[in-house]
Parts: structure tokens; C-alpha cells; sequence
């Protein structure tokens, strides 16, 4: 019991964060939408950075080691394909649908994570993933036959470039949070990402107008947040465990839909969230442990 305790934890903050990263998606459709996916990520990397410096120096750091530094860029220029690939692809088709067609990546997380992080994928972890994504695909089917913007399948596209990148995510995710505390990634991430995208801002950015600020910070505030909380928990239990809750956005991405941009809530959507909830409880029932950190040269 006391053994399981600390998975439990990890997995009520993965929930949380993967909550709160689905509403900050929801916000970014807006956005994007508005003054474009590129400019809306540039304004929320800067708000995001402004709200991690103070955090960062309040916390005392140190100065990290050459090789988590090369963590933290590998991580970030990942990232940054992942996240514009996201945005640009959400604009165009139904956040639930986008959000559906991610969940290829948790599969290919999971062979990831056997090969670079040596971790054994236990069967219920496999059946976990697969119940999870047959929950998706009753759920997509709700969405066939709905009527889609010309540009939509450049849009699905974009989104499955995104679902890959966001594979490899997931697994420096957790050879990063072994290394690095929750506060340190974060300022890093907001920093470097807003590097790589400050490059073509000469000729890409836009300006938002003054309604439009609020949005942006708040936006970054649950892009911080949600990291922390996925951080802290990666650090905590084994990516194979944490992965399959990565299906619950979907839940929240239709709620999302539903709510602010009209998009329907059908019966397929529940009978697939049952499903969804059956696969995150398997794979909570997998070998427990707090693995502990392991050196692996090829992310060094």
C-alpha cells in the first residue's frame, strides 16, 4: 500500500495536468483562430516566461549540468515542431477530433520508452493503451460524416506530424524530470522555445488586440501549471503507468468543443469516455514502483 501510494499521487497530478493542457488548448483554438497559431504561441511563450523568471530565481537554482542543458534544448526544439504542428492543426479541424487523432502517440510512447528508457511494458499497460484507444475510435466515429473546412485534411495532417513529436515528448519527459526539478524545466522550456520561435518574428508576428491579452496569459498560466503537474508526476511513476491518462483529453477536449465552439456532445462520446476510464484504470493496475533514475547516453 505505501508503495502504491506515491502512484496514485503521480497519477491524480497527470490527470490534473492533462485537464488543465486541454482547457489551455481550448484557449489557443480561440486565439489561433484570431491573430494566428504562430503568433498565439509567441505571446503565450513570452507571458509564460514572464511568470517563470521570478519563480525560477525565487527558487535558488543552480546552474544545470552540460548534459541536462542538452536535455532541455533537445526537449524544447521537439516541442516547438510539436506544439505550432498542433495549433496550426486545431484551427482547422474540431478540437475533439484533433485531439482523437493524437492518440497515436501514447502507442508509440510506450515502444519508446522500452527502447530508450529500458522500461517493461507490462501487458496490462498494452491492454490499458488498447482499450484506450478503441474508446477513441467509438468516439471518432461520432465525428464522421460532420461537415469540415476545406482546408481540413492539411489540418488532420498537421495534427498527425504533431502526435509524433508529442511520442518523443513523452519520453524525454520522463528522463528529463528525472534530472530536473518542475520549476528549472519549465523556465527553460518557455525560454528556449521562445528563442527558436523569435526567429522568424520579424516576418510572422502579429499583435494581439487588448481583449485579447487576458486570453494569452491565461494561457500560459495553465501551459506552466499543466507542466508542472505532468513533471512532478513523470518523475514519479514509469511512462507507462502515466500514459494512458493521456486519453482522458479527449473527454476534455469534446467538453471543450461542446462548450466554447459549438461542437456536439453525442452519446458515441460517452460510451467511448467508458472506455477511455477502463483503459487508465488498467494500466493504473500495472507493476507499482518509483523507478529510479537511469543515465542513458542516447538523451544525454
Amino acid at each position: 500500500m505505501a508503495r502504491a501510494t506515491p502512484i496514485l499521487a503521480a497519477l491524480l497530478a497527470a490527470c490534473a495536468g492533462i485537464a488543465l493542457y486541454s482547457i489551455m488548448d481550448a484557449v489557443m483554438k480561440g486565439l489561433s483562430l484570431a491573430i494566428g497559431a504562430y503568433a498565439a504561441l509567441f505571446w503565450r511563450l513570452v507571458a509564460g516566461a514572464a511568470i517563470m523568471t521570478p519563480l525560477f530565481a525565487f527558487s535558488r537554482p543552480r546552474l544545470p549540468a552540460r548534459r541536462v542543458l542538452a536535455i532541455h534544448a533537445i526537449r524544447s526544439a521537439v516541442m516547438a515542431v510539436m506544439a505550432i504542428a498542433f495549433f496550426w492543426g486545431i484551427a482547422r479541424v474540431p478540437l475533439a477530433e484533433a485531439i482523437a487523432l493524437t492518440f497515436i502517440a501514447p502507442l508509440i510512447a510506450l515502444a519508446l520508452a522500452a527502447i530508450f528508457l529500458k522500461e517493461r511494458i507490462g501487458p496490462r499497460s498494452v491492454l490499458g493503451s488498447l482499450l484506450g484507444l478503441a474508446g477513441v475510435g467509438i468516439i471518432l466515429a461520432g465525428q464522421l460524416g460532420a461537415p469540415h473546412r476545406p482546408d481540413s485534411a492539411l489540418g488532420m495532417a498537421a495534427v498527425l506530424v504533431s502526435a509524433v513529436f508529442y511520442a518523443v515528448n513523452l519520453v524525454i519527459a520522463r528522463h528529463q524530470a528525472q534530472r530536473a526539478g518542475p520549476i528549472e524545466i519549465a523556465f527553460f522550456q518557455n525560454w528556449l522555445i521562445l528563442a527558436l520561435f523569435a526567429l522568424p518574428a520579424p516576418w510572422l508576428l502579429a499583435m494581439p488586440v487588448a481583449g485579447q491579452w487576458p486570453l494569452v496569459v491565461l494561457a500560459a498560466a495553465l501551459a506552466i501549471t499543466s507542466l508542472l503537474l505532468l513533471s512532478w508526476a513523470y518523475a514519479r511513476a514509469e511512462a507507462q503507468v502515466l500514459l494512458s491518462v493521456e486519453y482522458t483529453a479527449f473527454v476534455w477536449a469534446a467538453l471543450m468543443g461542446w462548450l466554447f465552439f459549438r461542437e456536439p456532445l453525442t452519446m458515441l462520446t460517452i460510451a467511448g469516455t467508458l472506455l477511455i476510464v477502463a483503459g487508465c484504470w488498467m494500466a493504473a493496475r500495472s507493476r507499482p514502483g518509483i523507478a529510479e533514475p537511469e543515465v542513458e547516453p542516447a538523451l544525454s
